[in-house]
């Protein structure tokens, strides 16, 4: 793992730089457009559960919002950093962008373990981070989300906070909130939908079924159960799934040659989608190291995890087999991965595009809740697929007709996008 060295600010500017280069775009837009509009860093005390106090560091990065309000996930983690939630500010810029949805880029988090807190502590947090923040998000500027380890509860106890400050129902401030509180039907699985979505359309330009397909996918949480499910759905066969076991600190791959079944180890995870090791022995899954998802003899990887995943030290272990790469998580190939990925031939379908389903469908929930107005699941769904579906085929017909990295397709149409916006408003 390359983690020391690591600086996901720093591979998020240098992707942005590539692009600017190929795009031509002048310096003023330039240097707007690699770094982050506005910056919050600050503490949350919290009284915990023994009596003691205990401070948190809070972090919101708002990117740019020259095409409608920032928008972006709040993240819960022990090793969160500054670096990295700049750097997915920027991604969220360009995946709301490749989607062509109206808003910007923004994102949030707390390092924290909620593993390690009781729900109260955590409610806590929640409205100790709003509090710092209430003045500059809201459903006009700035409507955070879920991320990693924060869920719709999280959500809910934010809006009340807000709600309290500000002495009325915003319930289109915040998305990602539970069905019947403002949530929208479909969104627990949009993003894993719209991984798969993409990765349709991938197999469909590149002459596969998904029936005569396999993958391995790393990560068991929400994204990946539901390209999970929707993957064998559609005819796909998985036979290996990697994921954190809280336990023993480590990652453990599940393998099952001839397919996993989904709902049998839903049955066995816990709510952060750690596996029973135990439970999945006994129904018959080798255990193997965590990395092993990698060097699995498939058609197709889902990296559904953490950024760095795929990186210079681990990228020659994909087997020769491998044919496409869905990245469902943000960030989790490296530059260095990603020259070697291009040489090989291997078809990306890039993170901020393949993953944007949970972005578009929060915009969904936005445009419900300021309406109050709600769509059946069907009709969310379908929606989602004719969003994802249309942003594949944009940037593959520009890959082709330009003879670009699909990366560096997608990333031409979102930036040459938001570049436009800038000029136009008269910021550049």
């Amino acid at each position: 793992m390359e983690t020391a060295s690591y600086n996901p600010y720093q591979v998020a500017q240098s992707q942005f730089d590539k692009v600017a280069a190929i795009l031509e775009l002048d310096d003023g837009v330039k240097e707007l457009l690699r770094q982050p509009m506005r910056e919050y860093q600050f503490t949350i005390p919290v009284r915990m559960d023994d009596g003691k106090i205990k401070v948190f560091k809070g972090f919101r990065v708002q990117h740019n919002d020259a095409r409608g309000p920032a928008k972006g996930g709040i993240r819960f983690h022990p090793m969160e950093t500054i670096d990295t939630v700049r750097a997915l500010s920027l991604w969220m810029t360009w995946k709301c962008s490749v989607v062509d949805i109206p808003l910007g880029g923004a994102k949030g988090g707390v390092i924290c373990d909620p593993h390690h807190l009781s729900l109260r502590e955590q409610e806590q947090i929640c409205r100790g981070w709003i509090r710092q923040v209430a003045k500059n998000v809201g459903p006009v500027s700035d409507v955070p989300a879920p991320d990693v380890m924060t869920n719709g509860q999280h959500m809910l106890w934010m809006l009340d906070e807000f709600e309290m400050i500000h002495g009325g129902h915003y319930p289109g401030f915040i998305t990602g909130k539970p069905v019947g509180m403002g949530g929208s039907l479909g969104r627990t699985e949009a993003t894993g939908f719209g991984v798969v979505y993409v990765l349709r359309e991938a197999l469909k330009v590149l002459g596969l079924s998904p029936e005569k397909t396999t993958a391995s996918v790393q990560g068991f949480g929400n994204v990946a159960q539901h390209a999970v499910q929707l993957y064998t759905q559609l005819g796909g066969k998985v036979v290996a799934i990697s994921c954190w076991d809280q336990g023993d600190k480590v990652s453990y791959t599940y393998r099952k040659k001839d397919g996993i079944k989904i709902d049998e180890l839903r049955g066995i995870c816990d709510k952060f989608g750690g596996i029973d090791k135990k439970q999945a022995q006994e129904l018959g899954y080798e255990r193997l190291p965590g990395e092993a998802w990698l060097e699995q003899d498939v058609d197709i990887l889902i990296p559904a995890a953490l950024e760095n995943q795929i990186n210079g030290s681990n990228v020659q272990k994909i087997s020769k087999t491998v044919k496409v790469i869905a990245e469902g998580a943000n960030g989790p190939t490296t530059p260095e991965a990603d020259e070697v990925i291009k040489q090989r031939g291997i078809f990306v379908c890039p993170d901020f595009l393949t993953n944007a389903g949970g972005v578009t469908c929060s915009y969904f929930e936005q445009v419900q809740c300021n309406m109050n107005y709600f769509w059946e699941k069907d009709e969310v769904l379908s929606k989602l697929d004719a969003k994802m579906t249309s942003a594949f085929t944009a940037v593959y017909d520009l890959a082709v007709r330009r003879k670009l990295y699909m990366r560096d397709a997608a990333y031409v149409i979102a930036i040459s996008r938001v570049a436009e916006a800038v000029k136009q408003r008269g910021w550049a």
